[in-house]
């Protein structure tokens, strides 16, 4: 049976994201969730906060339909905007938010979207090759595929999925197109095994790193959150907070580093005698590494094992 039309999501470290979002109970809050989905994670915080306002952001029509009636108590209090978080400032400004008290990340691909099997994200059910977090987009999966060098190719699966045989995969998937274009997930699925076969017990199933690399070039991913980082924290209210939520080590990586980064006075090369930077700290760090899931919450929903969670606090 299609599930076309579900878009059920359980927010992943619902504790912690409240935690490190903390504000006094009776301020006037303005907090943007640039990844809003379902509207799990927003409305823990609305109900927290009588006195907050929130814009949330998403690239899907279907997370936003569905954020709509999750959020609906909070009537006036919620703006919900149809795009890229990369854009939150911009966003904000067009809305008549020159500053925020909050932003909240929730990175990568959402339950739902890997559950639908319409949407193409997961190798586990056929359907068209799409993945599209934007569906307004022009460039699938397959489209992608279709037209992509085998020199790109081979970095997006080195670079995107960590795949060994990353070479030996776009020079298959040369081949494979050039008698029959990539159509459906089963196509993908068949390049994958014919390269890679099984995986190890205890590995990841190959297919799900070809899925994920092709799913981040597709949606441009990577970029997107080195840029919404940037954006998120030009926004930010002295004392003001953001929180990552990220699924795989290249989102960590890249939200750890940002935010080491912007967290220290001097990011000058090791033994100069003088600081040539000029570089100065912007936030403070409110998580020691990343925060994970219990036991009890993995127990509850598998998909919250990955999840990893990060914060810190603009500087005055």
């Amino acid at each position: 049976m299609s599930c076309v039309n579900e878009f059920n999501h359980i927010p992943v470290l619902k504790d912690a994201v409240l935690q490190v979002l903390k504000f006094a109970p009776s301020q006037p809050l303005r907090l943007i969730d640039g990844t809003v989905g379902g509207g799990g994670h927003s409305a823990l915080l609305l109900e927290r906060y009588p006195k907050m306002e929130l814009i949330g952001i998403d690239r899907d029509d279907m997370a936003l339909s569905a954020a709509g009636r999750s959020l609906n108590f909070a009537g006036s209090r919620v703006k919900l905007v149809r795009g890229c978080y990369a854009d939150i400032a911009a966003v904000a400004v067009e809305n008549g938010w020159d500053n925020v008290d909050g932003v909240l990340l929730d990175i990568g691909v959402s339950s739902p979207q890997l559950d639908i099997p319409e949407r193409g994200f997961s190798w586990r059910n056929d359907a068209v090759l799409d993945m599209r977090m934007d569906r307004r987009s022009e460039l699938t999966a397959g489209r992608w595929l279709n037209r992509t060098s085998e020199s790109e190719m081979a970095r997006v699966f080195r670079e995107y999925g960590e795949i060994k045989r990353a070479g030996a995969l776009a020079k298959k998937a040369v081949e494979m197109r050039e008698k029959k274009p990539f159509a459906m997930t089963s196509d993908l699925v068949a390049l994958s095994d014919a390269v890679l076969g099984r995986a190890r017990a205890g590995e990841l199933p190959h297919p799900t790193l070809v899925f994920q690399a092709v799913r981040i070039a597709v949606n441009d991913e990577l970029k997107q959150l080195e840029t919404g980082l940037r954006s998120a924290v030009s926004i930010l209210n002295p004392g003001g907070r953001i929180a990552v939520i990220s699924f795989h080590s290249l989102e960590d990586r890249i939200v750890k580093n940002y935010f080491r980064k912007e967290s220290s006075q001097c990011v000058c090369p090791p033994g100069l005698p003088v600081c040539c930077c000029g570089h100065r700290a912007q936030l403070k760090l409110l998580t020691k590494g990343a925060i994970t899931a219990s036991a009890d919450e993995v127990a509850e929903n598998s998909r919250s094992a990955c999840a990893k969670l990060r914060a810190a606090e603009k500087i005055g």
